[in-house]
């Protein structure tokens, strides 16, 4: 049984690399499972401990995540790491119970508008989906953590904006369905720190003992700039890619999630240790170089390295 607070412990900073699963979403091309391993082993040696997978998706429309449980087993097998697995409906959810992935995800939207053009389905439906796969995860042998991501939390890209209070009640609801996390996502980086504070500390205060994540675009250049805003409102789970790949299909233009190596630089200059080799994790991008060259790749680290005089953590 995976315990909550070993995982997400309230005293220090937990970064995810979701570039398995998030980051490919959208590709063409995607890296041979292969290469997926090689990408978590080195990411790992730097000290990444907490992965995105994939998702439990259809091969036949997503087959850049036909791997998913061979990679579930790749960072299972690693001592200390942790995978993550987005699910969107029951059959899904069974597969991923199947696989013995450490934690499972879902997604409710925070406006109805999105909620149907992207599943289909009506809010209600999609936290009753929650329900059953609480259900299913305390009926089940290893009882894996249950995280439920509020898309569209900060402004919603059919809709415009969105009213805090709205995804506040879809947070609510989602940890009264039994989640052991929910997090916060702007989706389509539609907002700034002011609003990512605000909504951080809000979702932090409903949540109690129970962690919050944030989950951040770069659309408009304000990725770093409203992780900070997180941090500082009391998130101690932030979501980021490396080299910022990702996009949402509702957001064209996107350049991605935020970028990981930047994040972790960020959590280090304000003094939250990570774990995490900057320099190790920048050399990571070589894969991604070979294996999708068509794809952009994004990073302030990457490019300028660490400042002078700054040594690299040790892994």
């Amino acid at each position: 049984m995976t315990r909550v607070q070993d995982i997400y412990p309230s005293d220090r900073v937990v970064l995810r690399e979701v570039g398995l699963r998030d980051g490919l979403q959208l590709v063409k091309t995607f890296p041979s499972t292969a290469a997926k391993k090689d990408w978590i082993a080195r990411e790992y040696d730097a000290g990444v401990r907490h992965f995105e997978v994939g998702s439990f998706l259809p091969a036949k429309t997503f087959p850049q995540f036909a791997d998913v449980r061979d990679i579930v087993k790749t960072v299972a097998s690693l001592p200390g790491a942790h995978g993550i697995a987005l699910t969107l409906n029951e059959r899904g959810v069974n597969e991923a119970l199947e696989s013995g992935v450490a934690e499972i995800a879902t997604v409710v939207s925070a406006t109805e508008e999105h909620s149907r053009a992207n599943a289909n389905r009506s809010r209600d439906e999609a936290i009753a989906n929650v329900e059953r796969l609480c259900r299913l995860r305390d009926a089940s042998a290893h009882k894996p953590i249950v995280h439920v991501a509020v898309s569209m939390a900060l402004g919603c890209s059919i809709t415009g904006a969105v009213d805090p209070k709205e995804a506040l009640r879809i947070a609510e609801r989602c940890y009264a369905a039994g989640a052991d996390v929910v997090g916060v996502a702007d989706t389509v980086g539609y907002s700034g720190p002011k609003q990512v504070a605000e909504l951080t500390a809000a979702t932090v205060k409903i949540a109690g003992r129970k962690p919050v994540c944030v989950h951040l675009h770069d659309t408009r250049g304000m990725g770093i700039a409203n992780a900070a805003a997180a941090l500082d409102a009391g998130a101690r789970i932030l979501d980021g890619s490396l080299g910022g790949l990702g996009g949402c299909p509702f957001a064209p233009g996107a350049t991605g999630n935020v970028v990981f190596e930047d994040l972790a630089f960020l959590c280090q200059s304000k003094g939250f240790e990570t774990g995490i080799d900057i320099e190790k994790l920048i050399d990571v991008r070589a894969i991604l170089r070979s294996e999708m060259p068509q794809e952009a790749l994004y990073g302030g680290l990457a490019r300028a390295g660490l400042p002078r005089g700054q040594q690299p953590v040790t892994a």
